[in-house]
């Protein structure tokens, strides 16, 4: 194992787009679905890793749908919750921004209540347990239309306090920014932080409209900027944290091989991107194993890596005295390596 990877694996990090619904292992699910009586097409955990196979996102979101059916009571959302965090931890992830999409729960009736209370809890128990910051940003689904967007904000409104941000997710293509601009102005108004999934399949105009439009401080994916030149200037400019998921890419077609990704690229035009694991139950690694693959595939040397993970605190919502902090002892680390 040479230096980069060791640095890959020790140093301390942050976890900027991470779906928690996403980290819903095939043992898990099966076991809930035991638990809950919920029936499933899948007789084993085996069965269920076999069909974690995708030709594109919607491929993929028509299962990762289908999974959120056995989450249904609060003990439920606090183990996907507190498993990804022990998972986080040793990954050594000081800091996790994570999504959760509450629609695709109350609509199957399961109260607001009951879904964020298990996230929440799971939360705080890693701030004193594993030494693990959070932050949680809810995302309304663009497949689904600005007025739902609206009715989940109202029922966030009880539980601010637990709730940092919005977001955007779900399938991109055919869904701009521009459909949800009048529910991010509310929500900002409100005092939640803004990002959004854009120019992950769809094009660099999303990302613009997210810019513009939905006055993002954060944009998720962000791969198809590169296709305007002076979009990736203003990024530039702007300092605007892009959360790149290299294996997410690949597992969904958006790049063909991991040496085509464009993280690589991406950082010598000066863009602050940052490495994430997106939803990795199904695409096949946490953090570190997506920093390994862009690694192996792409060439990344020392100084690549640790500007991702100087990107990952400076992009996120910590206060900046933390920022900096996490930064100091990230060069302490590897000054020891």
């Amino acid at each position: 194992m040479d230096d980069r990877s060791r640095l890959i694996i020790g140093m301390p990090k942050a976890e900027l787009h991470l779906h928690l619904e996403g980290t819903l292992e095939p043992e898990m699910m099966v076991a809930l679905a035991g638990r809950n009586g919920v029936e499933l097409r899948y007789r084993s955990a085996e069965e269920a890793r076999r069909a974690y196979q995708f030709s594109n996102l919607q491929d993929f979101l028509d299962l990762y749908y289908q999974g959120t059916s056995v989450l249904q009571v609060e003990r439920d959302f606090h183990e996907l919750t507190w498993n990804y965090l022990l998972r986080a931890k040793a990954d050594n992830v000081v800091h996790a921004e994570v999504f959760f999409d509450p629609q695709a729960h109350t609509s199957r009736g399961i109260a607001f209540a009951t879904v964020i209370s298990g996230i929440s809890r799971a939360l705080a128990e890693a701030e004193t347990k594993l030494g693990i910051s959070a932050r949680l940003i809810m995302c309304f689904l663009r497949h689904l239309d600005e007025r739902e967007a609206d009715m989940t904000l109202d029922a966030a409104l009880p539980h601010r306090a637990s709730i940092a941000g919005v977001g955007l997710d779900s399938s991109e293509m055919g869904h701009p920014p521009s459909k949800f601009q009048n529910v991010f102005r509310r929500a900002r108004t409100l005092g939640f932080r803004a990002v959004a999934h854009a120019g992950e399949e769809g094009p660099a105009a999303y990302v613009k409209e997210a810019l513009d439009l939905l006055a993002v401080e954060r944009i998720d994916h962000g791969n198809r900027s590169l296709d305007d030149d002076a979009l990736v200037d203003r990024l530039v400019k702007e300092r605007m944290a892009l959360t790149v998921c290299p294996l997410s890419n690949l597992k969904l077609g958006v790049v063909d091989a991991m040496a085509q990704h464009p993280l690589k690229r991406m950082l010598d035009r000066g863009l602050m991107v940052t490495v994430n694991s997106d939803d990795p139950a199904y695409f096949g690694g946490y953090v570190n194993d997506n920093f390994q693959a862009a690694l192996a595939a792409l060439g990344l040397d020392r100084a690549d890596i640790l500007r991702l993970a100087r990107n990952s605190f400076a992009g996120s919502f910590l206060p900046e005295s933390d920022k900096q902090r996490w930064i100091r002892r990230l060069d302490e680390f590897a000054a020891a390596i």
